[in-house]
């Protein structure tokens, strides 16, 4: 049964839909101040008064069933520590209107695919079904892992020449989610224009970059891959 997070996150999901925005980073202070104002929703929401919407909100941007992806990390760590709080802050989110929110796309497509299980966890035969797919969070630069563990594709471009035998549907940018060309090397995804990772060098400098990354660490000059 759904309950405010799951609603909070499907009218989120909805309004960026109708933007076509749910590919695109952006800042934390929408989600409370245009996209799912409290007055404007409450009824929807269900939420008996102003700081139950908040609690929401924070819970939300905390992270919570991994809806979406709030930047930098320690303020989304911040965040958790409120929620998790004897007496929290139900307002502490405003105090980071900047952060950058990237909705997970598989559990957006999920709910806009009307499957009522796009929040909570599977059972377990689905979750073994779904074990090896990656959480995909939407927007220009991918999540960074965890200090210690190994990137999924450390070892290998993102994107190779599909076999001869393997439809051309089959072949999706890991990022946007766009469709990659059939039948030739793609280096660059053309919807999003993500490289393979760790093949990227400042066009400037030669200093190695990162994907996602606009502008060189090392000598500040645009990349052009942004």
């Amino acid at each position: 049964m759904p309950d405010e997070l799951d609603r909070l996150f499907e009218l989120l999901v909805t309004g960026l839909s109708k933007d076509n925005r749910l590919a695109v980073p952006f800042p934390a202070a929408e989600v409370y101040e245009r996209l799912v104002p409290y007055r404007s929703n409450r009824s929807h929401l269900n939420v008996a008064t102003h700081q139950d919407y908040e609690m929401t909100v924070l819970r939300l941007l905390a992270g919570e069933r991994g809806y979406l992806r709030l930047e930098p990390d320690d303020v989304r760590e911040a965040m958790q520590r409120e929620v998790t709080a004897t007496s929290p802050d139900t307002a502490y989110f405003r105090n980071f209107p900047d952060c950058r929110v990237m909705i997970n796309r598989l559990a957006a497509e999920r709910f806009l695919r009307g499957d009522t299980r796009y929040g909570p966890p599977q059972p377990e035969e689905e979750e073994e079904a779904e074990e090896e797919e990656p959480v995909s969070w939407t927007g220009e630069n991918p999540i960074s892992p965890a200090p210690g563990e190994p990137r999924p594709d450390a070892e290998e471009p993102t994107f190779e020449l599909a076999d001869e035998g393997e439809p051309a549907a089959a072949r999706r940018c890991p990022y946007c989610g766009g469709g990659l060309p059939a039948g030739r090397k793609v280096n660059f995804c053309p919807h999003c224009g993500q490289p393979p990772l760790g093949e990227l060098k400042c066009p400037a400098c030669g200093a190695e970059v990162d994907v996602g990354w606009a502008y060189c660490a090392g000598c500040g000059r645009a990349t052009g891959f942004e």
